[in-house]
């Protein structure tokens, strides 16, 4: 999962999509022998044919993958190349329609990362948005902002401390990095340094949008530090410029089933440069690739299931963006929505479920209308077959979702935590520690897999299968779009009514 929550600078390159992309496609289009097609029997028959083994093989590929290249899959890298053949190769052997379509992006390159206090240097990475400062830094006194459940997150934190001209130092956690920053403004900061609050640089992350002040990051040891220099001199020297990537996404669709309503599901490929991202995101990844490879082809599905493994999602999540652009509005109005599988086997696990009708009143809103109905079918799928309670999670722009619910596309899916820490409340509900992150390894070389949490992957595989499956046959309750065979029974029993009562006029309307 991308710690941004942005686009910067990202342009389509040439498209080289393979995929036809039909104008007028036959609206009853479907599989021989589809007919009275059941979404639960086959949402049952693909859930059990979807198994932890076949996940967790491919997890163990991204592994190895990784460790034969560098140590991670990130984007621009032999890892992520390497990733890309894997997955195409296996969906072209099942049958699919596949591309990999090429999509150009811009990546910070760092040219200064400096926190120096007295004769010792911190690396401290900016963050992306962050105002540079100028060549050779700024020095300033370094002010702490007191550490608690939610550093730097209300204007109170910097209350009873004079930062007016300072660099503020606060720990991460609690509200996003641009609220923090924006608080160190407001008190007179003329900059600000983050410390991660688990181990490992504090890299891929960002403001979300245009910063006000320069704000860099460090590591937790760094960070605890300089919390003990804090009164003294520090230097912050924060400098980058931007280059052009071409990198690619994985696209693959059933040669079955309706094109002008397509069900698509996504995760993104990519990890970050510190490790293999084996739950960030290979677990994803591989949910949605097991179930792929079980669905088929060229299943007898009413509506079309277009698979999408996204590149660049960790550098602003740029693949799925610039997917979604590339699509003429017809393109867009043929999907039917799209389902997000971002992190779901985190270590301290826990359940969340995209929250779609902003029930929970938290963030950024609900999603576009059919939103609410995605949530609802996961959300029941868990309660009712796993037995497992849920949480909502807000839409807040973190994920490969995020250009689709823009367009108006509803959305929804599944997210078992990162870099927050999971409360006492949330282990009464799913075990666990509380107090750690739900993925203490994100963004860093722990992100292994060793630190799965096995069993919440197996359960949100099966949920990815089940709901997957179900809009294959029918998105009638997100928009409307009825399965065939209920359609055909519509139809069927219009005419038996007009047979009855002719038209009027003492003819029959059907013969």
């Amino acid at each position: 999962m991308s710690g941004r929550t942005g686009i910067r600078r990202a342009a389509v390159l040439a498209a080289s999509v393979s995929l036809a992309f039909a104008a007028a496609p036959v609206a009853d289009a479907a599989p021989a022998g589809s007919a009275g097609l059941d979404g639960p029997a086959l949402a049952k028959k693909l859930t059990k044919n979807v198994t932890l083994e076949g996940v967790n093989r491919h997890l163990i590929a991204f592994q190895r993958i990784a460790e034969r290249n560098g140590g991670n899959r990130a984007a621009g890298t032999p890892g992520y190349d390497a990733s890309v053949e894997y997955v195409a190769g296996k969906l072209r052997a099942a049958g699919f329609d596949v591309s990999t379509p090429k999509f150009t992006y811009q990546v910070q390159i760092t040219d200064a990362a400096v926190a120096k206090v007295g004769a010792t240097t911190y690396r401290n990475d900016p963050l992306e948005y962050s105002p540079q400062t100028p060549v050779g830094g700024l020095t300033a006194t370094l002010r702490a902002v007191p550490e608690d459940a939610t550093p730097g997150c209300e204007a109170s934190d910097f209350a009873g401390q004079d930062f007016t001209g300072t660099v503020a130092l606060i720990r991460r956690g609690g509200c996003t990095f641009d609220q923090k920053h924006r608080n160190a403004a407001a008190a007179g900061a003329v900059a600000a340094i983050v410390a991660n609050n688990v181990a490992g640089p504090l890299t891929g992350v960002t403001l979300g949008s245009d910063g006000v002040i320069p704000t860099g990051g460090v590591s937790q040891d760094d960070g605890t530090a300089l919390f003990g220099k804090a009164g003294q001199r520090v230097t912050v020297d924060l400098r980058y410029h931007f280059e052009d990537r071409v990198s690619r996404n994985v696209v693959a669709e059933t040669r079955t089933g309706r094109k002008d309503n397509v069900v698509v599901a996504g995760a993104h490929l990519d990890s970050v440069e510190e490790g293999a991202g084996v739950n960030d995101n290979g677990s994803g990844s591989a949910g949605l690739l097991e179930t792929a490879l079980q669905l088929g082809g060229s299943p007898k599905v009413n509506n079309a299931v277009r698979f999408g493994w996204w590149g660049a999602e960790e550098l602003g999540i740029v693949g799925s963006t610039e997917y979604v652009r590339s699509l003429s509005f017809e393109q867009q109005l043929d999907i039917a929505l799209y389902l997000n599988f971002d992190m779901i086997g985190s270590p301290n696990a826990g359940y969340f479920v995209y929250d779609g009708d902003d029930s929970d009143a938290e963030g950024s809103g609900a999603g576009p209308f059919g939103s609410a109905q995605i949530e609802k079918a996961f959300v029941d799928y868990l309660t009712a077959e796993k037995r497992v309670q849920v949480e909502g999670t807000d839409f807040s722009g973190r994920s490969d979702y995020r250009e689709f619910i823009l367009q108006g596309i509803p959305a929804g899916g599944l997210f078992t935590g990162a870099e927050v820490l999971k409360t006492p409340a949330q282990v009464a509900k799913w075990g666990g520690k509380a107090g750690v992150a739900f993925d203490p390894n994100y963004h860093g070389a722990g992100d292994n897999l060793g630190n799965i949490d096995r069993k919440a992957l197996d359960r949100n595989s099966d949920a990815l299968a089940w709901v997957t499956a179900s809009y294959a046959i029918s998105t009638e309750d997100v928009n409307g779009v009825p399965a065939r065979s209920a359609r055909a029974a519509v139809r069927a029993a219009a005419a038996r009514t007009l047979h009855v009562e002719g038209d009027g006029h003492g003819h029959d309307v059907v013969a």
